[in-house]
This record gives C-alpha cells, structure tokens and sequence, in this order.
C-alpha cells in the first residue's frame, strides 16, 4: 500500500508543473485579450506532457492499491473514474488547440494520452462535432449535437418525471450501458483503427500488471463502462440552459450569459469539489469557455471575474426549487404544455 501510495503522489506532484507554469503572475481578473496573450507566451509542450504522464502515474497507483482489499477497490473505483473524467477534459482543450504549444502536440497527446487508451473516436471528429457543431450552435434543436443526445437519454418535452430522473443517470440504465458500450466497440472496430485497439486493449493489461484482475475490474471496467460516463454526464447537463435558453444576439459574453450556468457560484467547498471531480480543468466555468474558447482553462476564473457570472446560477444540481434539474424538469413540462396548446 506504501508503494502505491507513493506513486499517486509522485503522479499528483507531477500535474502541479503545469499549473505552477501557467499560474506564474496570473492576474486575478483581466479581460480574454490579455488572458490570451499571456497563454500563448506560457505556451509550451513538455508541462501538458508531464500533466497527462502524471495523471495516468496516478491511475497506476490506484491500479496498484485496488489488490489490497474490498476498500481500496472501491476508492480505486471511483478515483480512476475520476481520472478518466481528468483526461476528458485535457484532451477537450486540445481540440480547441490550447493544451500545448503546436497543432501537432495538441493532436498528439490528446490521441496517444486520452482517446486512444480510453477508446474515444479521432481528436479530428471530436473537433469537428465539438468545435464545429456545438460551440455556434449551443442549444438549438436540430443542429447541436449535445441537445440531440440529451433528447436521446430521454431529456425532451413530454417526458414523465420518473423517466426524467432515469434519464438523469442514464449511463449507469441497461440502455446508457449499451450506448457506451456499442460507442467503444464502433471506435475499436473502425476500418484502419487496429493501433485504437492496440492501446485501448493494453490498458487492462498494464492493469493486470499492476493489480491483478481487481485492478482490471475495479480500475478500468467499471470506470469505463459505469462510473466515468456518469460524471461526464452529469458535467454535459449542467453546461446550459439545455431546454429554456433565452434567444439573444450580441456579444459572445451576452449570448453565453443566456444559455449557459454557473453552478456553485455561492458555496466554495461545493465549487471546490466539483473542480477536483466531475467538472475538472475549467468545466466549472463553462460560461467563461462558452464566451471565449481560446482561454486555457488556467484562466478562466479570472475571466469568470471580468465577464461577470451568466442569468443562471444554481445552488444545486438534483434537489431543491432552485436546482438545475428542477430548472430542465420545468422547462420540459413547459415545452410540452405549450406544444399540446399550441
């Protein structure tokens, strides 16, 4: 256990270089202008390298802690699943281009360090779904490709509460499992992807190597199929104002301020926790990237405190009037009401 602890250490250690690099004299609010032009003189490809090295140095670690014991599975568990959260939200700033310093590294570590051992499809059809189709068009039916698979889950005018709430764990239901399972097996299978599958396939095998067969199951399986899909889930719905987003031309900010939310805005251990879990690397300050994508997620709080916060700030994610499901529950209701009147 000392070993494997160690090593998770040693891997959370490493990730502090980046950030300490980007963190040097970084003002506490200025405008994305001046962000911009402080990222780019920071910019370099060795600390995002170190940063993704230390992230999976610490999934080795978990890997090896989860052979001693029922416990240390189960943290095992959760915290790999965590992990492959991390490295979702690394790799999405690599297909806005501001991981690392050239279009090649960001292409590369985002391949050989995220999508390929987790399976995910090719950086270029991320960028081009992500980028492309949901960033102009964030919201609006028909065209952004995040609402559709929210409608898909069951998130759509007319739904009932009880599959409003299936729906708001829909990763860890029979059908989410078999999407999540069918989207890695069509990754894997893709014509001329057999070197996906090479290191998709070598991740339960370094596993195996680390922990044994507990390691394979409770550090790549389980986080894989049930419990990082969950996390990412819960990160794509309270990104916007999915179902009631207020219709608007302007600014970026003003645009963004309507569609988008900021959850946590008023409990900093909340907030706090959800940076470290399920809304890492900047997802907590969703408005700020919506407003302006270029900005590194380094810096997105102090933009945060330059633009200001969106219409929307909820308190809670699942329970209370003011909670963001109740918002998307109501807005659906709502949504149905006025097709059946209309």
């Amino acid at each position: 256990m000392l070993l494997a602890l160690s090593v998770i250490t040693a891997g959370a250690a490493l990730r502090q270089l980046d950030r300490a690099h980007f963190a040097y004299r970084r003002p506490r609010t200025a405008s994305s202008a001046q962000l911009i032009a402080l990222q780019r003189n920071r910019a370099n490809n060795w600390t995002p390298t170190l940063l993704l090295a230390g992230q999976w140095l610490q999934i080795t670690g978990w890997w090896m802690l989860a052979a001693d014991g029922p416990l240390p599975a189960a943290a095992a568990a959760v915290a790999v699943a965590v992990h492959f959260r991390h490295l979702q939200e690394i790799s999405h700033f690599a297909v806005h281009g501001v991981l690392a310093r050239s279009a090649r590294a960001n292409l590369l570590l985002a391949e050989a360090l995220a999508h390929h051992p987790l399976a995910f499809g090719p950086v270029t059809m991320r960028r081009q779904r992500h980028v492309r189709d949901h960033h102009p068009n964030a919201t609006v039916v028909g065209t952004d490709p995040n609402l559709a698979e929210l409608h898909q889950a069951g998130l759509h005018p007319g739904t009932t509460r009880l599959r409003f709430a299936a729906a708001l764990a829909h990763p860890l239901t029979a059908r989410g499992i078999r999407t999540t399972a069918v989207g890695i097996a069509a990754v894997l299978r893709h014509p001329g992807a057999w070197h996906r599958a090479a290191v998709a396939a070598a991740v339960p095998v370094a596993a195996y190597c680390a922990g044994g067969w507990t390691a394979v199951i409770c550090g790549v399986l389980v986080p894989r199929l049930l419990l990082y899909p969950q996390l990412a889930w819960l990160s794509l719905i309270v990104e916007h104002t999915w179902f009631d987003p207020e219709s608007r031309t302007g600014t970026p900010a003003w645009v963004e301020a309507g569609r988008c939310l900021r959850l946590y805005p008023r409990s900093h251990v909340l907030a706090h926790i959800a940076a470290a879990t399920w809304l890492p690397y900047g997802d907590l300050h969703h408005y700020a990237h919506s407003a302006h994508p270029a900005v590194r997620w380094n810096y997105l709080p102090a933009l945060e405190r330059h633009l200001g916060r969106p219409h929307f700030t909820p308190a809670a994610l699942l329970l209370g009037n003011g909670s963001v499901a109740r918002r998307h529950l109501h807005a659906l209701t709502r949504a149905a009401h006025s097709k059946a009147t209309s």
